[in-house]
């Protein structure tokens, strides 16, 4: 069966950091981008950043652009948010999926597996 799985999410005081990671089972990531989502209580999911399958594209929202860093280790078939400075309003779950398409920039309705998400939540 193949799906992604998210881990690495959890409770931090602003300021602090944590690594979430996305690991593939069951497919191969190499030749897929992948994205990172999230969804704050309610509001609407988002995307937060996006690598491609070599690791030479990546993307950030503009509310993570210099804090968050995105990165993959194809062989160990996982792709990891580095996330540092964190913030109240980085509160959500987060959300990681995997799109086949070639030059994908990770759009949201495009994307053919998701993870279940991982909590985050950042309060003092």
């Amino acid at each position: 069966q193949s799906q992604l799985v998210e881990s690495g999410g959890g409770s931090v005081q602003p300021g602090g950091s944590l690594r979430l990671s996305c690991a593939a089972s069951g497919f191969t990531l190499d030749y897929y981008a992948v994205g990172w989502f999230r969804q704050a209580p309610g509001r609407e999911r988002e995307g937060v950043s996006c690598i491609s399958g070599s690791g030479a594209y990546t993307n950030y929202s503009a509310s993570v652009k210099g804090r968050f860093t995105i990165s993959r280790d194809n062989l160990k078939n996982t792709v990891y948010l580095q996330m540092n400075s964190l913030k109240p309003e980085d509160t959500a779950v987060y959300y990681c999926a995997a799109d086949l398409a070639v030059g994908s920039k990770c759009p949201e309705s495009g994307m053919d597996y998701w993870g279940k998400g991982t909590l985050v939540t950042v309060s003092s």
